[in-house]
């Protein structure tokens, strides 16, 4: 059974592990792990009964974990896993732009073309994609912003890289390929893009000028910490008047022998000075070495209250509560049962609709619409 406190199950959809859920206008977008398996489209408007209206198959070779949708878009990426995947075909590298006008039935509409491996994670507020792509002459992932007021001509409006990426300028990497620094995820907040850069920590980049992103603050705990930055979270609303931002690292990709990863508390009231002053972890994890991927992975992306649901691979659904901020504290879980095919739970993504549903996604199998009770 289930272990669960504070938190009831609404429905269940056994689809296919998955990387990314969003849910717009009734249905939730879901893209997967694995080939042939790209998106999928279910509608949940009654949550107790999700059905699935389409769907978008891949070729092997081709990651398309992660979706976005705005303004009757859907944006899913494309990410070359093999050597001998041609990056200008349809499914090489890059991103694939969708027409959702009708969900049940995703028009593509272009696609946008990377050299390399192609696009990992991106932010899309309706017009802009902020991501984290491949570029020739650059070391791992940068920031890229484009403008896809057109969606079937998509303007690249600026880029940023953290220096030592630019090979073909002359700069030389002062990382190894075990610690590798490489933007993962940017997320937009206003003016800012809240950036997480792998083993380098995150940064905050001012994007006031979207042509000339500008590097505002950074910190690069990896190491002595040695997990890899997910996702850099604004919290945004005041907490006893701070700013307060949280960083996930995530449970993998360790640079040695330490814990599990956990959540960090940031002050950026300040925001050339960004603070860590508080952290969470589960009691029952502390400091005990465990495999990869019982952990942290990540927070809710749009955070709306002091209750912050966060998905914790192995260890399910944690609610933390961040209102007393220096002691952050779980107030509810919930850990699905082990999913089929899976020798533990791995709970890979969460978001909240607008009803406050709570929507966890396994990366092997399974989602459960939860609610807060």
């Amino acid at each position: 059974m289930s272990d669960a406190k504070g938190i009831g199950e609404v429905g269940y959809f056994d689809n296919i592990g998955g990387g990314q859920i969003v849910v717009d206008r009734g249905h939730a977008f879901i893209g997967h792990m694995k080939a042939p398996h790209g998106t999928s489209i279910v509608d949940v408007r009654d949550p107790k009964k999700p059905r699935q209206v389409a769907s978008i198959e891949i070729p092997e070779g081709i990651h398309s974990h992660k979706v976005r949708v705005g303004n009757g878009l859907m944006l899913v990426n494309h990410e070359v896993m093999r050597d001998d995947i041609d990056d200008a075909t349809e499914y090489g590298g890059g991103l694939a732009i969708y027409d959702i006008a009708n969900p049940a039935a995703p028009k593509l509409i272009h696609k946008w073309a990377t050299p390399g491996k192609g696009v990992h994670r991106f932010d899309f507020d309706g017009r802009y994609f902020y991501g984290s792509a491949t570029q020739a002459g650059y070391s791992g992932t940068i920031v890229m912003i484009l403008d896809l007021i057109d969606p079937t001509k998509p303007r690249e409006v600026g880029r940023w890289h953290m220096p030592g990426q630019w090979l073909a300028g002359g700069e030389k990497p002062t990382w190894g390929a075990a610690d590798d620094k490489r933007c993962h995820h940017p997320l937009r907040f206003g003016d800012r893009l809240f950036t997480s850069y792998w083993h380098g920590g995150f940064v905050i980049l001012d994007i006031s000028d979207m042509s000339k992103p500008k590097f505002v603050s950074g910190l690069d705990w990896s190491p002595p910490f040695m997990c890899p930055t997910h996702s850099a979270v604004l919290v945004p609303f005041p907490i006893n008047g701070r700013r307060v931002m949280l960083v996930a690292d995530e449970d993998v990709a360790k640079i040695g022998v330490g814990p599990p990863a956990f959540l960090w508390l940031v002050d950026i009231t300040d925001e050339t000075r960004p603070v860590p002053f508080a952290s969470f972890q589960l009691d029952h994890l502390g400091d005990k070495e465990a495999p990869p991927m019982t952990g942290c992975h990540q927070p809710v992306e749009k955070i709306t209250g002091m209750e912050v649901p966060v998905a914790w691979f192995a260890n399910g659904l944690r609610v933390v509560d961040i209102s007393k901020p220096h002691a952050p504290r779980e107030v509810a879980h919930y850990v699905p049962d082990v999913p089929e095919g899976s020798r533990r739970v791995s709970s890979n993504d969460v978001f909240v609709d607008e009803r406050g549903l709570i929507y966890l996604l396994d990366r092997v199998r399974g989602l459960h619409i939860l609610e807060r009770i």
